[in-house]
């Protein structure tokens, strides 16, 4: 059986990046980190302090995951070779699709796994900030921030994360003229991180009576919600700030007096904006930790040239600045410009499916 053959050489060709994922997650220093973290949960008076015991609990949930994770793909490596061995000895065709599918699911969880070693920066454990803003072009670029969003959100679903809105602007029709939401989960900020940028869509308008191609821009700009308290001093001088009436998603979770907050940073232009909290003390509060983050990551940058990176609003929503085009007619294509990956399933995409975009990009970026 040539195919039996095959498989056979594919999972043996494994034993030596199974290796090396396993010493770039450090699971032995995890595993021993486990064990200090299990004796700390037994010392008397561990639970007085419910804000650290929920960090060490957090922390401890994590690393055992991560562990169980490992470990369960190394039993599923094993698993195939003895299928692979029983489909010999048997002489069984019938065999081969269980074997296909069984690699199939090992191969993605593989790559999963070997992804998030590409997660080493000072923020990638972070939760994520998202913001998306719908490029000029009226009613067609607040709908493509819609499924932006939408995107988004399915993908979050995937990965187990959570989603909290923190600011809503309906598009005058349809769609969204602007949101601000929070990503909550392990990693988010290291994943989204690479969604930052224009993203362009071309389609048949459904908006247009003429059935004409209509391309339509939107931007997302991505942050780390960084929880520890950041030293930064800023200007009262420095800032504008603005009270309007909360809208838009959020239901009986958003306060309908004029609670929510805007702030401008003057001297950088940066805009935050937060709606979410029951009041207007609270939104303040959330908007100037978002602004401070902002402004951490412009100052840790070196180069110039980076700062329009970390500032979504500096670049203009428009044609050559996209990062990735989703064309529709007269074709079906999704195209990365920064690393050229592309797939024909755009359906997929705009459902979530972007962990190709995101895996390729955290490669490129680290061995560049």
């Amino acid at each position: 059986m040539v195919e039996l053959d095959q498989y056979k050489s594919l999972m043996n060709a494994y034993e030596e990046p199974l290796a090396e994922v396993r010493d770039s997650l450090d699971l032995s220093g995890k595993e021993k980190r486990i064990q200090e973290l299990e004796r700390k949960i037994e010392e008397p008076g561990f639970w007085d302090d419910p804000e650290e015991s929920q960090k060490v609990m957090k922390e401890l949930k994590s690393l055992q995951e991560l562990v169980k994770e490992m470990e369960g793909l190394l039993a599923v490596r094993e698993d195939i070779l003895v299928l692979i061995e029983m489909a010999y000895e048997e002489n069984d065709d019938s065999m081969v699709k269980e074997i296909q599918s069984e690699i199939q699911g090992f191969e993605t969880q593989f790559e999963e796994l070997r992804t998030r070693t590409l997660l080493s920066g000072e923020y990638d454990g972070c939760n994520a900030i998202v913001t998306i803003h719908a490029g000029a072009g009226g009613t067609e670029s607040c709908d493509w921030a819609g499924m932006l969003y939408r995107m988004y959100t399915r993908w979050a679903e995937r990965k187990g994360f959570s989603i909290q809105v923190l600011d809503f602007l309906d598009g005058d029709i349809t769609g969204i003229k602007g949101v601000t939401f929070q990503v909550n989960g392990e990693n988010a900020y290291g994943y989204l991180k690479s969604e930052k940028g224009v993203h362009r869509l071309v389609r048949i308008s459904p908006f247009n009576a003429a059935g004409k191609r209509q391309t339509s821009f939107a931007s997302c700009d991505v942050v780390p919600d960084i929880e520890d308290d950041i030293d930064i001093e800023i200007a009262d001088d420095d800032l504008k700030i603005d009270t309007y009436r909360a809208s838009g998603a959020g239901g009986q979770h958003v306060n309908k007096t004029s609670s929510a907050i805007r702030i401008t940073h003057l001297p950088t232009g940066i805009v935050v904006q937060c709606q979410n909290e029951r009041s207007q003390h609270h939104n303040k509060e959330k908007a100037m930790q978002m602004l401070k983050v902002k402004l951490k990551l412009l100052k840790e940058q070196e180069q110039a040239e980076k700062v329009s990176d970390i500032r979504g609003e500096v670049k203009e929503i428009g044609f050559g600045n996209q990062i990735r085009s989703y064309v529709m007619q007269p074709y079906t294509l999704v195209k990365d410009h920064r690393t050229n990956v592309e797939t024909g399933n755009v359906s997929a995409v705009l459902d979530g499916d972007i962990d190709l975009f995101i895996n390729a990009y955290l490669k490129e970026t680290v061995n560049t």
